[in-house]
């Protein structure tokens, strides 16, 4: 009997149900896990997506997008098959999508983490026979800190700029990490700010009815906004222009899973680095396998091959399937940035276009030699 989901030159389809699953290309009916520009395109003629992610999927796919919602939970019949979203704690509306056909039940889980956010639900196990997981992080180097301790080292480190008169700017992708990072301030501390990238999506979180604290737009043509004392969330394609040169003095950090290694701090030139990350880590990757219940796994983005060998060591059957989604790629990397192609001034407020979305379309490899 054929797979239930297939890789195809349109991304990942359901025959069954003749649908596709985040697809890279144009095509009648989309299921989109989250709104990160390498897992929902423009250009479809349909979107699916859990209903507290409509206004970020909103944001990216433009005003003329169609866009259906379900809730959590809810069971919809594609063609022959049952479809239902479940929570995937990596954003705002992520989800795994859980495809059911005779009998049979696959899991897809796109991005997700297992650590609380206070911006998105929290992830949820989904029982299957098939799990198709990412592995971004998937090396057993990669345990993440506590969130509570990194928040109280954020605002620490924000301090103590504001107590010398610097600017904090604190770079983060636009969707997700930034709102989340939002939620993590300490507002008693200075004024907030937010690069235009950041800011619209910052809008979309709070029109979904999430809580965030006080946070504005930079002000045109300002200088020293915030007297010194303000904190600025800027996406890393910030740092490429001369947008930061209004702030006068400024201290720099990174929020990112890949802060865990010096090397590529070193090479990105960061001082300070958060190890924040919205995607699994290891020993979360492999709870998440083991909860699922799949007795075969299919590992997609990241170091898919270790992870697939590790799984195999655990007498799983588990191998790699070749996709086009990025995860979060190292800040070093070109591609890095899911906010590129929407502009780097503070006015950015485009939809990521279709041509924009293909040019930065990569297949998967192994990253360990990234960092």
């Amino acid at each position: 009997m054929p797979d239930l989901l297939t890789v195809t030159p349109n991304g990942l389809y359901c025959a069954a149900g003749d649908f596709y699953i985040d697809p890279w290309r144009r095509v009648s009916r989309a299921v989109i896990t989250h709104a990160h520009a390498d897992h929902a395109r423009p250009g479809s003629d349909r979107y699916l997506c859990a209903a507290p992610g409509k206004h970020v999927l909103r944001t990216r796919m433009g005003a003329s997008a169609t866009i259906d919602t379900i809730r959590y939970g809810e069971s919809l019949t594609l063609g022959d098959v049952q479809v239902s979203l479940h929570p995937a704690g990596h954003l705002l509306g992520a989800a795994q999508v859980r495809v059911t056909h005779r009998g049979e039940t696959w899991v897809v889980t796109g991005d997700y983490k297992l650590q609380a956010d206070p911006t998105c639900d929290a992830f949820e196990p989904v029982c299957c026979d098939v799990f198709i997981t990412e592995s971004t992080f998937g090396l057993p180097v990669y345990r993440w800190p506590d969130p509570a301790v990194v928040a109280g080292e954020i605002n620490a480190w924000w301090r103590a700029n504001a107590a010398a008169g610097r600017t904090s700017v604190l770079l983060a992708y636009a969707l997700g990490k930034a709102q989340r990072l939002a939620a993590m301030l300490d507002p008693s501390i200075g004024p907030i700010y937010a690069h235009g990238a950041v800011m619209k999506l910052v809008e979309a979180y709070r029109a979904s009815g999430v809580w965030l604290p006080p946070t504005d737009r930079v002000p045109p043509r300002s200088r020293k906004v915030g007297g010194g004392r303000g904190l600025v969330i800027a996406p890393p394609s910030a740092t490429r222009s001369s947008w930061l040169n209004r702030f006068g003095e400024t201290t720099e950090a990174m929020a990112s899973g890949w802060m865990l290694l010096r090397g590529v701090r070193r090479r990105r030139n960061m001082a300070h680095g958060f190890v924040l990350s919205d995607h699994v880590d290891y020993p979360d990757l492999m709870k998440a396998v083991e909860l699922s219940g799949a007795s075969r796994v299919l590992v997609t983005h990241g170091f898919s091959d270790v992870v697939a060998r590790l799984l195999r060591e655990r007498g799983l059957a588990a191998e790699v399937l070749t996709t086009r989604f990025v995860g979060e790629a190292p800040p070093d990397d070109a591609a890095s940035d899911d906010d590129a192609g929407e502009g780097e001034g503070d006015d950015a407020d485009a939809p990521v276009t279709a041509e924009a979305a293909s040019s930065r379309t990569t297949t998967t490899t192994p990253r360990a030699a990234s960092g």
